[in-house]
């Protein structure tokens, strides 16, 4: 199964650099949550979630981001801005990809710029 979230992600990277994305660092870990991708665009440093689905059943991508899963990623958020001393502008990004895992094409990603 992490593989195929992997392949996601990969996937979610190439995107994001196509659309003028920095990345900065992949898979961030702290006691609170963790963040799939951290990268720059103009002048945010971008938080990001990444979500693969096969299909919209039970609400699909955006819906598995739900206000707990957004609480511990804003969490997460802070301990990096406040371990890396950094004061900037901040924005939340979902990462949304319609793909079973297998085969992921340019049109299966969407990207929902400020999601929360």
């Amino acid at each position: 199964m992490r593989a195929i979230g992997n392949k996601g992600e990969d996937a979610a990277v190439k995107h994001l650099k196509r659309l003028g994305y920095t990345i900065v660092e992949r898979n961030y870990f702290a006691r609170v949550g963790e963040i799939d991708i951290i990268a720059k665009k103009d002048e945010y440093l971008v938080f990001v979630e990444v979500k693969m689905r096969r299909s919209e059943a039970y609400g699909g991508g955006v819906a598995a981001v739900d206000y707990h899963k957004q609480q511990k990623i804003r969490k997460a958020a802070a301990l990096y801005l406040q371990q890396k001393e950094m004061e900037v502008a901040v924005r939340f990004d979902v990462v949304i990809i319609h793909s079973d895992g297998r085969h992921i094409a340019e049109r299966d990603i969407e990207v929902i710029e400020n999601a929360f």
